[in-house]
């Protein structure tokens, strides 16, 4: 058995990877891709044409209007579309003192003793993963199906969304959707929630509802900054406190957390007793939402919430 993290040869993503963008750069819509083309021309002229953001997620010199007319979440949290015809945001869940799983940026190719202790636990989670980790880790991506998590589109190339032109937006989700196991998920979570209604449009027009949180664990930020692994805990343990003193009595909680690096995950295992004694259930997003069809495809399903 090789060990992990050693590039691989995998038939079924060389034979396609020329129809897919170069990874770990923005995505662009593939020359010659007529299905993509086609696809974009018919949802674009219901876009937006707003470009809000900055490539750099420095947004201190980006001038906005207070009023928030695109319901952009990195000004202010916003999660009520004002377009037209956008559903909402997900950053809670419905269900009472319930925690909706999730880890963002995989497939780690050193997630196996991970994805391990998950499955020790009976433990099931949304998987938000990055379209250019799957073609370098397609085998690590294909255990997450078979191990019975969710799996949602957390783009292309992990870019902050808003500021990208609209048919590279498109490009972002399309490709990743297209590429993700051998499933099509209907959910997505955008890199630092940076997301607004033009955003929103496109990925709504692609089938995918837009998944983000309240609480941040900041694990990828440890080390970096001010964010102590100290800070890392206070913010777990934040949570926690939270779920003890009933704050979640008429409705759950999503927590952003990382399948990143070794130290996000071994974090995950660290607090998860005690996260499972705060909250009552622990349950991929699907679940939380009572969503048994988390694909396109109809031959998977996940358990209604009142089964798990």
């Amino acid at each position: 058995m090789a060990e992990e993290c050693t590039v691989y040869y995998f038939e079924p993503v060389a034979s396609q990877i020329k129809s897919f963008p170069p990874i770990w750069q923005p995505a662009t819509i593939v020359s010659g891709d007529t299905v993509a083309q086609a696809k974009w021309q018919s949802i674009s002229g219901s876009i937006p044409t707003n470009i809000a953001g900055t490539p750099s997620g420095n947004f201190s010199n980006v001038t906005y209007t207070p009023a928030d007319p695109d319901c952009w979440w990195s000004y202010h949290q916003c999660v009520e579309p004002k377009l037209e015809g956008i559903p909402p945001d997900i950053a809670v869940v419905p269900e009472p003192d319930t925690l909706g799983y999730g880890f963002d940026d995989g497939p780690n190719c050193s997630h196996n003793a991970f994805y391990q202790y998950l499955t020790d636990q009976n433990q099931k989670a949304t998987m938000f993963y990055i379209g250019s980790n799957v073609v370098d880790w397609p085998l690590e991506a294909q255990r997450a199906v078979v191990d019975g998590h969710e799996i949602c589109v957390h783009t292309w190339s992990h870019r902050y969304m808003t500021a990208l032109e609209s048919p590279d937006a498109f490009a972002e989700l399309y490709y990743t959707i297209k590429l993700v196991t051998d499933v099509t998920p209907t959910c997505w979570r955008p890199p630092f929630g940076d997301v607004d209604d033009r955003i929103r449009a496109i990925a709504n027009a692609l089938g995918l509802q837009t998944i983000l949180w309240k609480y941040d664990s900041n694990d990828w930020k440890a080390g970096t900054g001010n964010v102590t692994t100290e800070t890392v805990d206070a913010n777990y343990q934040s949570l926690i406190d939270d779920a003890k003193n009933g704050v979640f009595s008429t409705e759950g909680a999503i927590i952003l957390t990382h399948e990143l690096n070794n130290y996000t995950m071994s974090t995950a295992m660290k607090w998860y007793p005690q996260l499972k004694e705060a909250f009552k259930y622990i349950v991929p997003v699907a679940v939380a939402l009572n969503n048994t069809q988390p694909y396109v495809e109809t031959d998977y399903s996940m358990p209604s919430f009142e089964q798990c």
